[in-house]
């Protein structure tokens, strides 16, 4: 979520908004494929996710409207994210984007590759 973003050119804007950066993809697809989930879990399910850069993350989400969290009156208290309508929504357009990434994979890889090799020269 862009700080004080009041509109936008076209729907892309929109979801590039919402969406965009290294980690939220993959929160929403972990969400998607766990169900409501507690911090620590999410942690340990995304490699690579700082502690910071996840709250951060999650708070965009759940101010973007797309991530719940839920607060238990427990001793010790327990928290939970999940996703709402929305982000079931968005996470259902991200579908098509990781299966290209799933059947081009290799190809993008290899590319990567011949890119270093070219730099290194």
């Amino acid at each position: 979520m862009a700080k004080g973003r009041l509109t936008y050119g076209c729907g892309l804007d929109a979801a590039v908004d919402v969406v965009g950066g290294k980690w939220k993809p993959l929160i929403l697809w972990a969400l998607h494929a766990h169900g409501p989930t507690r911090f620590g879990e999410l942690r340990r399910q995304i490699t690579g996710v700082s502690e910071k850069v996840l709250i951060q993350q999650l708070r965009e989400l759940e101010a973007d409207g797309v991530v719940h969290r839920e607060v238990y009156p427990e001793v010790p208290p327990r928290v939970e994210y999940s996703l709402t309508r929305l982000g079931e929504a968005l996470n259902t357009a991200l579908l098509p984007l990781g299966e290209w990434g799933e059947r081009f994979m290799a190809e993008i890889l290899a590319a990567k590759e011949a890119q270093r090799s070219v730099e290194a020269v």
